[in-house]
């Protein structure tokens, strides 16, 4: 498994933007598709947006679909969660995922990522 540190949560304002860094401990980080899920309070984590390996493909919830845009940095061993006109329903804890098998385009569940970080809060005030 790889190591996963999250940064870059905080307390918005709606319509506000944010941006979410996760770094992996991982040498190999371009053999990882990464994912973004988010936890709110009393519900199950969900998916985000998901990048494969190459950053060729990216995958949205429909619910951040134009407002939100995930990157990586191979180099850097980094991926970026983007989020711009922030709503209320955005708050919560955001995760970043890693897996190295698969396919990124069929990994939408949690269960399909291995590696966690820790989480970092996000807030929207409206």
């Amino acid at each position: 498994q790889v190591q996963l540190v999250e940064s870059g949560g905080g307390l918005v304002q709606a319509g506000d933007s944010l941006r979410l860094s996760c770094t992996a401990s991982e040498r190999t980080f371009s053999n990882y598709i990464m994912g973004w899920f988010r936890q709110a309070p009393g519900k199950e984590r969900e998916f985000v947006a998901s990048i494969n390996r190459s950053a060729g493909s990216t995958y949205y919830a429909d619910s951040v679909k134009g407002r939100f845009t995930i990157s990586r940095d191979n180099t850097k061993g980094t991926v970026y969660l983007q989020m711009n006109s922030l709503k209320p329903e955005d708050t919560a804890v955001y995760y970043c995922a890693a897996e190295r098998l698969g396919i990124a385009a069929t990994l939408k569940n949690p269960a399909d990522f291995r590696s966690w970080g820790q989480g970092t809060q996000v807030t929207v005030s409206s």
